[in-house]
């Protein structure tokens, strides 16, 4: 037998059993042949295995949508990773909005002191873009990875061996269906030889099967390690910025209390601070954006002594905890330090009602 004539008959061997199963599939649709059933637990890992694959999709792409929220940007570093290719690199964001700021600044005059405000704002916001980098890059190291690997490794995998479980299911029933209409005594024991044959290569495939799907619980172990690791690296990218923010803030709060306005003209409006007295603490109340009272003397000397003062409240303020004393604009309230305060806090009285007030809210009396 050449080398054709046995390819040939491989084809005819191949198209008959292809005909098999799809004669077998279709009178199982219509009810008209039996279906071997999988057994109880191996239906079950197929259910878990399938659930797993379609969560792991979601959440794989929707931390890609919230790592790089541009879809455009996506595809782009989709398409030079299938070309094996590094995707050019090009500022974020914050870096973006960094450099304009800087360079605005630069153009206004760094002596100025809105000029000097936007290049230190410009510093930060790059500053936060490049914590952003790191936080991409940790992310589809240690957490986007391992989700991809296991959609293009591990489940196609399953989804091979499963189809040709599928195959060898197939093909037993065929020949179980070859053995019912089997008469004569010889076609009888042919059709018994074949379904033992395909009833051990079907049980020998559910085995492969079985161990590969019971692997899951251990993708469920290691992508909860990734987990860890995604939360970490978020858990570190926002200490990083509101560490950025703070210092930023502390920056534009010792600037000088005047300036000259845009018309040369001597301006009576002090440099007015972004400050936030806790964020933490206080992050459902409504903060002011300005505040003059920072930069004065009066604080310093206040906290200095161990005297009081008389303060005017600037905004509305509701106290975020019992420690606290709620202001409203324009009223009058007696204040004082206490050794150990917070720097951006004093205590405030009004009558017997006495807590902690932050200090960006008040403007110190004569």
């Amino acid at each position: 037998m050449n080398i054709m004539d046995f390819n040939v008959k491989k084809l005819a061997a191949d198209a008959g059993t292809f005909l098999s199963r799809a004669v077998q599939f279709t009178e199982e649709k219509l009810g008209q042949a039996e279906k071997t059933e999988l057994d109880a637990h191996l239906e079950n890992l197929l259910s878990k295995a399938e659930c797993t694959k379609l969560w792991t999709e979601k959440i794989m792409k929707q931390t890609e949508v919230l790592l790089q929220p541009n879809p455009n940007a996506r595809i782009e570093e989709f398409v030079y990773e299938k070309l094996d290719r590094k995707a050019p690199s090009r500022m974020n964001n914050p870096e973006l909005l960094g450099q304009y700021m800087i360079d605005a600044g630069n153009e206004f005059g760094p002596g100025t002191a809105y000029g000097n405000a936007l290049i230190k704002c410009g510093e930060t916001q790059k500053r936060i873009g490049t914590a952003d980098r790191e936080l991409i890059q940790t992310s589809a190291i240690n957490f986007l990875t391992p989700l991809r690997n296991f959609i293009e490794g591990d489940y196609k995998t399953i989804t091979k061996e499963r189809k040709l479980l599928q195959n060898k299911r197939l093909d037993l029933d065929a020949a179980k269906t070859r053995l019912k209409k089997a008469k004569v005594a010889e076609a009888r024991a042919a059709s018994e030889q074949e379904v033992r044959i395909t009833q051990s290569e079907f049980d020998r495939q559910a085995e492969i099967t079985r161990l590969l799907l019971e692997g899951i619980s251990s993708t469920h172990a290691h992508h909860l390690r990734c987990l860890n690791d995604f939360v970490e690296a978020q858990m570190t990218y926002y200490a990083q910025c509101y560490q950025y923010m703070l210092d930023l803030q502390k920056q534009l709060g010792s600037f000088p209390s005047t300036f000259l306005s845009n018309n040369n003209q001597s301006s009576s409006t002090p440099m007015q601070s972004v400050s936030t007295p806790s964020v933490l603490a206080s992050a459902s109340a409504s903060l002011p954006s300005v505040s003059n009272s920072i930069v004065t003397s009066g604080i310093s000397e206040l906290k200095s002594s161990s005297g009081s003062r008389k303060a005017r409240v600037l905004y509305d303020y509701d106290a975020a905890n019992s420690s606290e004393l709620s202001l409203l604009a324009d009223e009058v309230i007696t204040v004082y330090s206490i050794p150990g305060m917070d720097s951006d806090w004093l205590m405030g009285e009004r009558g017997n009602q006495k807590g902690k007030v932050p200090i960006t809210y008040l403007e110190l009396l004569n």
